[in-house]
């Protein structure tokens, strides 16, 4: 296929598509799928081999957040039965990290619900930063706090951050039909306050809320221009309680052909599938890591996800490595020089998964008790069979284990 050769040459090159060729992509056919994978997988192997970063989420505070973000499920008036606790000493959320680090993390995410710090915030975050890497020298720390106040930025950079996750989520023209109590131009302000500040930023996007082809060409676009150095892709995980709990728009297909159009839009960075690939890429997630480098590990922030033995199984199999903490993430020419200053300067760069935070497809991360995927029914009492594109709320399922609990986590 004609535009796939052409993609492949621009990625290899770090030459930004055309929006036109990025909308192709997403109109493929199921037919061409697999020569779609298999073409930005050759883009995605070219800048970072088969290397898979581990990332791990820890909540530091649930629930209770003053924002109306319509895809999450700790916002206002939100219904989902979640769990709600205030901020986790730093202590406790050592002790979380460290389960994921145990695991093969090389990236700690923490998250806070709420619209952004205060100062007394920042002040806890920066101990907490402080707990993990007494522990963990070599950890990467990156912080989702929300939108950040002027200095903010630089308090956590000096506290050892490394960078900082605040999602764009969708494009600019249909921003205001999601969240009502802040802007896009909010988000995009944080983003350029941790470049500034010499934070790696990470910024990304939930694909599914009903948006268009053209709603997500756009997000990914800006994206490119902001460079990032991670873009998180969530899946919106359709909480029942929130506003789009009814919003079941994605395929597996459907996943991957916009993980490949990210891929082909930002070619040599870190592309993290992040919330929701449980519930929606399901069986097909090996095939995604051909086109993401970068993956959550066990759960979100309040969702429970893929148990973190089965994700270290899933990309032995697949013919992938976890990437070692001695291990740069980033090709070389973006590597070391802060975000923004990249020689060739164009392409979109390294969360929570996001972070996956509150600013994620379901405002965290999350495991089940007895390892299996997120949201999978007990051997007793087997899910029925769904065609690929029937909503499936079996597989989501509250996270109940881990930060803000007595129980181990998933990691």
């Amino acid at each position: 296929m004609d535009l796939l050769n052409t993609l492949v040459d621009k990625g290899l090159r770090r030459e930004t598509p055309t929006r036109a060729e990025a909308l192709a992509v997403l109109a493929t056919s199921d037919d061409e799928l697999l020569d779609v994978v298999a073409a930005a997988g050759k883009v995605r192997r070219h800048w970072f081999g088969r290397r898979v970063k581990l990332n791990y989420l820890v909540n530091l505070k649930s629930g209770l957040c003053p924002e109306d973000c319509s895809y999450c499920s700790q916002r206002l008036g939100s219904k989902a039965d979640i769990l709600k606790y205030t901020w986790l000493k730093p202590d406790e959320a050592s002790r979380a990290a460290a389960a994921g680090l145990a695991g093969g993390a090389k990236r700690v995410c923490l998250v806070a619900s709420g619209r952004g710090p205060t100062d007394r915030d920042v002040d806890r975050v920066s101990d907490t930063i402080k707990a993990i890497k007494e522990q963990n020298e070599d950890v990467e720390v990156c912080a989702c706090l929300g939108l950040l106040s002027d200095g903010q930025a630089e308090r956590l950079r000096e506290a050892g951050a490394d960078a900082y996750n605040h999602n764009l989520n969708t494009s600019e023209s249909t921003y205001g039909e999601i969240t009502t109590t802040h802007t896009y131009a909010d988000r995009v302000d944080t983003v350029r306050k941790a470049h500034a500040a010499g934070l790696s930023a990470c910024s990304g996007l939930i694909a599914g809320m009903g948006e268009t082809d053209e709603d997500l060409v756009d997000v990914v676009f800006s994206l490119r221009e902001l460079d990032p150095d991670s873009v998180p892709v969530n899946f919106l995980i359709p909480f029942e309680g929130t506003p789009l709990a009814k919003e079941w728009n994605l395929t597996p297909q459907r996943c991957l052909r916009i993980l490949a159009m990210v891929r082909f839009v930002c070619p040599d960075v870190e592309v993290r599938i992040a919330g929701g690939r449980e519930v929606h890429l399901r069986t097909m997630q090996p095939l995604a890591l051909h086109l993401a480098n970068s993956i959550f590990l066990g759960d979100y922030l309040t969702s429970e996800g893929q148990a973190g033995k089965a994700d270290l199984e899933m990309i032995a199999d697949a013919g992938f490595e976890v990437e070692g903490a001695g291990e740069v993430t980033l090709p070389e020419h973006r590597a070391g020089g802060g975000c923004g200053s990249r020689a060739g300067g164009g392409a979109c760069g390294s969360h929570d998964g996001s972070c996956g935070s509150h600013d994620g497809a379901d405002g965290g991360c999350g495991s089940h008790a007895g390892g299996g995927v997120c949201g999978t029914a007990p051997a007793s009492a087997p899910a029925p069979a769904a065609s690929a594109d029937e909503p499936r709320p079996d597989l989501v399922a509250v996270r109940r284990r881990g930060a803000g609990t007595d129980l181990a986590p998933n990691a």
